[in-house]
């Protein structure tokens, strides 16, 4: 069997891990929380204000000014939002999931032994963004 038929089997299983049912269930209570997806229209009509603004020659600086504050206060409300909450714990988990999977494949690119190679553990500091950093030391 080839490496890409084992990565069609492996998505299969994926598919099957509770985390991921997780995320689905999450995404589904997303898309049926009313209240949600009124406030991201909100915050994307806030979006779609701060940059038609900001193009402009003779830009209102009060205003992108105030559409930054909106944009915050509805952020803000949209992350305190108990749907929103367990979507991103579930997406967080997927995405653990995913950079523990990635890092054993790299060991074995790097010739470790696939049955017995462990990605080293990291205390993050930061909170787990690597985005923001140079890397775990």
């Amino acid at each position: 069997m080839d490496v890409i038929a084992k990565a069609r089997e492996l998505g299969a299983l994926l598919q099957q891990d509770e985390r991921y049912v997780k995320l689905m269930e999450a995404q589904k209570a997303n898309e049926n929380d009313t209240a949600l997806n009124e406030l991201i229209a909100r915050i994307q009509l806030v979006q779609m204000s701060f940059q038609h603004e900001a193009t402009k020659e003779d830009k209102n600086e009060q205003k992108l000014e105030a559409y930054d504050k909106e944009f915050g206060e509805i952020y803000t409300q949209i992350m305190a939002n108990p749907n929103m909450q367990a979507y991103e714990a579930a997406r967080k988990d997927i995405d653990d999931l995913m950079q523990y999977i990635n890092a054993i494949f790299a060991l074995c690119l790097q010739g470790e032994d696939p049955a017995t190679c462990e990605p080293p553990k990291h205390d993050h500091e930061c909170g787990g963004e690597c985005s923001s950093c140079s890397g775990c030391h």
